[in-house]
């Protein structure tokens, strides 16, 4: 496919205001400034008119339960926190992902093109999350990264939902203690796997290898500014990779945050005051975090808020003061890099994914609307009400 006429955001160069994307199979090939296309070199390609249209990567969220918390089917459909246990490291997202989940394709709608999910913040571990793409009927076609990380929890949830119970934890030591235990005995086994001194294998210890081969990151729920250090002071203790998802006070402590080298996944912004740890909301937190040189993508959290909002909230963060560019970055490269799928996905580059995203304006604008979303080489969706343009065969006007 040949896409021309566009004004393109590759997020990895400056922006190109009239400009052309050339895609093969389900990889880009090449992208340019439209001055210096050769159009007959490319004869046998189709060819994507989008007469000024903004083009960009497909989005990403880099934090959500869809297709685990499935809209319409309520608790049925609920398969996000597995609450029998404070400690489930074992559990793994791509056993729950329905993609039928009506979500994916309000996800597709919205430029979206892959996302994160996994468990959810119930349990002080919960289990593994999977990188997936948006589109498809079978989640192992769908997958380009699994396990992507850890879930674990802290704060209000998981002293709320075993306290309840009578059961640890109550309280915020209670949660830190479980977690470092877990750690402590996955760091020892780790140790004897590595050293080839294991003589059984333990099923719920071995989803942890991953995690101290620093191969993924332990993807912590944080939301208060002493349960984001306390995520931290763990992380390092047991010299584990970090991703502090939500960070709502993150803005508090930004130069902790900073010194810690680990990136924030912020949000969700869009919704209400609902817990007391989330009494500090604000869209500022994203300025405040780049401002401070911290690694931030935005989040829905969804079905906190609905993933077709992902934009919106990138938006929100823009108007609170992030600058336009950064929060293009938040939706798109910089949660490839947080979930360490940068390769394939999260910029407009040879030899990556032809995951695109195109919209008749800037996306985080209320009125723009996505008029294609293209997953791997292939056109998804397409708006055909509004869409400014069409495919052509080369010549052929």
């Amino acid at each position: 496919m040949l896409i021309i006429n566009g004004r393109i955001y590759t997020m990895s160069h400056a922006p190109i205001h009239s400009g052309y994307v050339i895609t093969k199979g389900s990889k880009i090939v090449e992208t340019g400034d439209m001055a210096t296309l050769k159009a007959n070199s490319y004869k046998d390609e189709e060819i994507l008119d989008v007469k000024g249209a903004w083009i960009l990567p497909g989005l990403i969220e880099a934090h959500a339960h869809i297709g685990i918390t499935e809209e319409k089917w309520g608790a049925i459909g609920d398969d996000c926190n597995e609450q029998t246990s404070p400690v489930t490291p074992f559990l793994r997202a791509i056993d729950a992902v329905n993609p039928m989940d009506p979500a994916f394709h309000e996800a597709i709608k919205a430029g979206i093109t892959s996302v994160m999910t996994g468990p959810g913040s119930a349990n002080v571990v919960g289990g593994q999350f999977l990188f997936m793409k948006t589109h498809g009927r079978c989640v192992d076609d769908m997958t380009v990264l699994e396990p992507a990380a850890m879930k674990a929890a802290l704060g209000e949830n998981p002293k709320t939902v075993y306290g309840n119970q009578g059961e640890c934890p109550s309280t915020r030591m209670g949660s830190a203690s479980l977690l470092r235990e877990v750690l402590y005995k996955a760091r020892e086994y780790f140790r004897q796997k590595e050293n080839r001194k294991l003589k059984t294998v333990d099923f719920h210890m071995e989803p942890w290898i991953p995690v101290f081969r620093r191969e993924i990151p332990l993807k912590v729920h944080a939301h208060r500014a002493d349960d984001i250090l306390t995520a931290i002071r763990i992380a390092r203790e047991f010299h584990i990779d970090l991703t502090i998802d939500h960070g709502t006070e993150g803005h508090l402590i930004a130069e902790e945050i900073k010194a810690s080298g680990f990136p924030v996944i912020v949000g969700t912004g869009l919704t209400s005051r609902s817990k007391l740890e989330v009494q500090n909301m604000d869209f500022k937190t994203n300025h405040v975090l780049h401002e401070a040189g911290i690694l931030i993508a935005v989040t829905t959290d969804h079905p906190v808020a609905l993933i077709q909002y992902l934009p919106l909230c990138a938006g929100l963060a823009v108007k609170a003061g992030l600058p336009m560019e950064e929060g293009l970055k938040a939706i798109t490269i910089n949660p490839a890099k947080i979930c360490r799928v940068s390769h394939r996905v999260g910029s407009l580059e040879p030899g990556k994914d032809a995951d695109i995203a195109i919209f008749s304006g800037n996306p985080m604008e209320i009125l723009t609307r996505t008029l294609y979303t293209i997953i791997d080489g292939r056109i998804i969706y397409r708006d055909e009400e509004n869409s400014c343009s069409h495919l052509l065969q080369l010549g052929v006007q």
